[in-house]
């Protein structure tokens, strides 16, 4: 039975007017084109040494307890303590750093229950990657209670509501932080808003003023920006530019594994298997981030020997991938399950659709975007429930996206459900979005037959 989707925070939109939908597809398209074309997106700074970010943070870490041992009942120190371990989780993807992240944000606040901003962050930011996004609403509320400007509770919020499809929200605050501080973080984060409302026109704008207005001290965010970039760019078809800011990243961050990981995927895209392997292969040896990425890697390359017809190899690469899934205690803590369920899906085995629909029904108890119903859609079409994947597909079609994957698992769903002329739509809608979307797509994204 369908689980009841918490629409709370959905404007909801009782029915699809696909004639004007398709209209504004179109419209939007023809508008974009002279910008897909553009740009020049040059860092405009010395791009920075690599460094060791564990051993940086280690002694961070190392100074923050030795600061504390001579000065126990210090709470800022604790706070600070706090932050570094939660960098630490989100360095090497050890869930264990954030419990003790959360216990030293607990003790600060013992100490320093009031005006002690570094610490409720912390607590909000474990919560939201905990993907408990209510009480990380929550939590940076109470920041910005007391401090109605705090940039970090404001991104905690945006980031928060994305991820439970209130968009209108997002958008709200989004708005507002640009208003107050209009910086490379802030400009970026609306225009993943704009992105995820399926305007395309307003979302270039804002990732081009973000990198107007970043700094020299900013190289990790500068490379974050153009990657999210480059994605965008990638799933509308326009390769080239995708690719230039995925290159630019790697020239800011060499081997930052969220460009390595988008790029492979560029490169599995066009066919160029070889190099997507070479670029899957240097996320294994980037020490600073193993824990967080090796998994995407294996399961990237599972795809490419798949996409290869190595099926025996690609089954060997899934189970190392599903491997390192199961090591983690935390699968149900920290957001781990909408990526197994992928996972899973990839490897075909009808065996394993029970678990992804039990993993699927979990995950959309917390969260609600595009991409959670979306995946949610194609493990209920594996199991033959149409209609079903009807409605999922519906709701995440209302919060705006424009999707060539949703679109068309939206075509496949609709001819199923014996309605030709809607699926025809979709089928369109697919490929106004993404002109180069082909059957290899298809394949990677458990559309084919």
């Amino acid at each position: 039975m369908l689980i009841t989707l918490n629409l709370r925070f959905i404007q909801r939109r009782r029915q699809l007017l696909w004639g004007v939908s398709l209209l504004l597809i179109a419209t939007t398209f023809h508008q974009l084109k002279p910008l897909l074309t553009t740009p020049s997106y040059d860092y405009p700074f010395s791009s920075p040494n690599e460094t060791d970010i564990t051993g940086q943070l280690e002694q961070e870490l190392a100074f923050h307890k030795n600061r504390i041992r001579q000065t126990p009942e210090d709470a800022l120190s604790q706070a600070a303590l706090a932050n570094t371990y939660l960098k630490l989780a989100r360095a090497t993807g050890d869930a264990n750093w954030y419990l003790l992240a959360e216990q030293a944000a607990q003790q600060s606040l013992q100490k320093l229950p009031f005006n002690n901003e570094g610490a409720q962050i912390v607590q909000a930011k474990v919560a939201e990657a905990r993907h408990d996004f209510d009480r990380a609403i929550l939590l940076a509320n109470q920041v910005l209670a007391n401090q109605p400007y705090s940039e970090p509770a404001q991104t905690i919020l945006i980031t928060a509501h994305l991820g439970i499809g209130n968009l209108t929200e997002a958008k709200t605050i989004a708005d507002t932080l640009v208003q107050q501080i209009p910086t490379l973080g802030s400009l970026t984060l609306r225009g993943l808003v704009h992105v995820a409302q399926g305007q395309d026109t307003l979302a270039i704008k804002d990732f081009e003023a973000a990198l107007k207005a970043e700094e020299p001290q900013e190289a990790g965010s500068s490379a974050w920006t153009r990657t999210l970039m480059g994605r965008f760019y990638a799933s509308r078809g326009n390769y080239q530019t995708a690719r230039q800011l995925y290159q630019e990243a790697l020239e800011i961050l060499p081997r930052y594994p969220l460009a390595l990981v988008h790029m492979a995927s560029l490169e599995t895209r066009q066919g160029h298997y070889r190099a997507a392997k070479r670029l899957y292969s240097q996320v294994f040896t980037s020490q600073e981030y193993s824990n967080v990425w090796d998994h995407v890697a294996l399961q990237g390359m599972a795809q490419v020997a798949n996409l290869q017809g190595n099926r025996p190899e690609a089954q060997k690469l899934w189970q190392q991938a599903e491997d390192q899934f199961r090591q983690h205690q935390d699968l149900d803590t920290f957001g781990h399950r909408r990526a197994l369920a992928q996972l899973l899906l990839d490897r075909d085995d009808t065996a394993d659709l029970p678990e992804a629909l039990v993993l699927m029904e979990a995950d959309l108890e917390v969260r609600q975007d595009a991409e959670t119903l979306d995946t949610y859609a194609r493990v209920l079409t594996q199991l033959g429930r149409w209609e079903d994947a009807q409605q999922a597909l519906k709701t995440a079609l209302e919060q705006g996206t424009r999707n060539a994957v949703i679109f068309y698992r939206g075509g496949l769903v609709e001819q199923q459900l014996g309605n030709a002329a809607a699926a025809s739509e979709y089928f369109e809608a697919a490929q106004m979005v993404d002109p180069t979307f082909s059957e290899r797509d298809q394949q990677i994204w458990g559309l084919a037959d």
